[in-house]
């Protein structure tokens, strides 16, 4: 028999290394990393931190928007064995430093501009020897590539495992303070050829990431198209301008965006005459896609949607391109309200509060057992605990499974509106209050009803120069949803509060809609 073969996410680099040495790795700007500059610098890294004094499974931090330098730390971890833990640059200062502390990094990587923050807690941060100045000159701060030319190009003593602990990534907080995830070596690889396989990735695709590499969803797309050789090229932050710019000149054949930054897309007005001939893959995925926004990007820009769901914690389905039918039989359009079939070597159940398998078509929680999944919090074993239960990850997302297979959401299971004992998910309310033609975005929350225990309240942003009232949105769902789903109240507001990851913040909503209607008397 033979023996088997232990894979890293340090074997893609030296495979790319070899075998597409030349080619891009990444690309930002006018500047380029090939394959083979990422392994060298990659190693270069790794020895530079063993000899200040770190070890296989010794924990780093960084704290920056995209960058070069941020692909070659995460690269340096995949090679070496370091655990790198991400931070969200959008958070409070508080929230940083909770999240730095909790991992306990012995270095931190921070980019300039973060400068200030890092140096108000720094007293606080116990456990950091090391503070790395990613651009710029930084007092109190070693410069990155100072630090980098100490190491040997030869890499460290060490080398990654597969057993070990290749990244810590927070989630996004939507239902509390972020929590650690626990990314292996060997989960991440099998994550990075599964999608790989679902957007087919080659060696000539690039991939254009705008979302930020601290969370799990570009993070992982990014590995995706590493996995088959092909080029990352990163944008700093979401512009839509930029992104059009970089759509119609770099020759991107892959786009990755959640569907607020899509919407943001469609309504740029040059959004039409950009040359898209390029693309071959939109990547959706963050959240779930209303249905009106996603027609409509079909309409201009024809079959090349791929949709990916998931969340930190693992990777459960998608909907391939194949399967976008909007033009289709009555039961493929319906496909488009989907998030897929579940990945190869991933098992789905839908299950109740008892945590037994609900019957066909009956909505319960999505729980999820696969390669890729988080292998629980960092420092939180309650969480841990209660989240990834029997080798079954529960993910709080509540859905179906139809005939064909195919996995729907139907709403996070706090999220679930309960009026006069009926179970109300905001997601179908807000599909009907989108195909209103004069609303651009919507959330449904629920609020506070004497009678009903909870009413339905929907939380709307109109388009530009879009007229609509409270009344007419109201009437407008009576023709496409049950009477008792309609919105009993509507918020008008300018803009809707998001996460980094895109994902509406149905948090910081339901603070609103408490200030909008004490304001409005109700």
């Amino acid at each position: 028999m033979r023996d088997y073969v232990s894979l890293t996410m340090g074997t893609t680099l030296e495979d790319n290394a070899l075998r597409f040495g030349d080619r891009p790795a990444y690309r930002m700007g006018d500047a380029v990393l090939t394959h083979a500059d990422l392994l060298d610098r990659a190693k270069r890294l790794a020895s530079a931190l063993e000899k200040a004094g770190l070890r296989r499974q010794d924990r780093i931090s960084i704290l920056s928007m995209n960058s070069l330098a941020f692909g070659e730390v995460l690269a340096m971890g995949q090679w070496s064995g370091i655990i790198v833990a991400t931070v969200n640059f959008r958070l409070a200062p508080p929230e940083i430093e909770g999240i730095v502390a909790d991992s306990s990094p012995r270095v931190l990587f921070f980019e300039g501009q973060y400068a200030p923050v890092v140096a108000a807690m720094r007293d606080r941060l116990t456990t950091v020897e090391h503070y790395i100045a990613l651009d710029g000159q930084v007092e109190w701060a070693t410069s990155y590539e100072e630090f980098l030319e100490s190491g040997d190009p030869r890499g460290s003593s060490f080398q990654a495992r597969e057993e070990d602990i290749c990244a810590l990534v927070y989630t996004g907080g939507t239902t509390g303070q972020p929590k650690g995830c626990i990314m292996g070596q060997r989960e991440m690889r099998a994550g990075a050829g599964t999608l790989a396989t679902e957007v087919k990735a080659g060696p000539g695709d690039s991939i254009l990431l705008v979302m930020p590499l601290f969370h799990v969803g570009a993070m992982n797309m990014g590995q995706s198209v590493h996995y088959r050789g092909g080029t990352v090229v990163l944008h700093k932050l979401f512009d839509a301008d930029a992104f059009l710019h970089s759509v119609a000149n770099d020759g991107v054949t892959i786009l990755h965006l959640a569907p607020t930054l899509l919407q943001a897309v469609l309504d740029h007005p040059d959004a039409e005459s950009t040359g898209w001939g390029s693309i071959s893959t939109l990547v959706y995925s963050a959240a779930a896609m209303p249905v009106p926004l996603l027609e409509r990007g079909m309409a201009l820009l024809g079959g090349i949607f791929v949709n990916l769901y998931g969340s930190t914690e693992v990777m459960v389905s998608g909907l391939a391109r194949e399967l976008h039918k909007p033009y289709g039989t009555e039961r493929e359009k319906k496909w488009l309200a989907s998030v897929g079939h579940p990945f190869p070597n991933v098992l789905v159940r839908i299950v109740d509060d008892e945590g037994e398998d609900c019957a066909p078509g009956t909505a319960g929680e999505i729980v999820v057992k696969g390669v890729s999944m988080s292998r629980g919090y960092w420092n939180n074993d309650a969480a841990t605990i209660e989240t990834f239960r029997d080798g079954w990850c529960h993910t709080g997302d509540v859905g179906v499974i139809d005939e064909d297979g195919l996995i729907y959401l139907v709403d996070r299971k706090k999220d679930v509106i309960i009026s006069g004992g009926e179970n109300i998910y905001s997601r179908e309310v807000e599909d009907a209050v989108l195909r209103h033609p004069a609303v651009s975005e919507c959330a449904v929350i629920g609020a506070p009803d004497e009678k009903w225990g909870e009413a339905v309240c929907a939380v709307v942003v109109l388009k530009d120069n879009g007229k609509a009232s409270a009344d007419d949105i109201i009437e407008h769902t009576r023709t496409l949803i049950a009477g008792y789903k309609r919105p009993r109240h509507v918020l008008f507001v300018d803009g809707l509060p998001k996460l980094p990851t895109g994902k509406i913040n149905k948090v910081a909503i339901r603070d609103l809609r408490e200030k909008l209607m004490a304001e409005a008397g109700r």
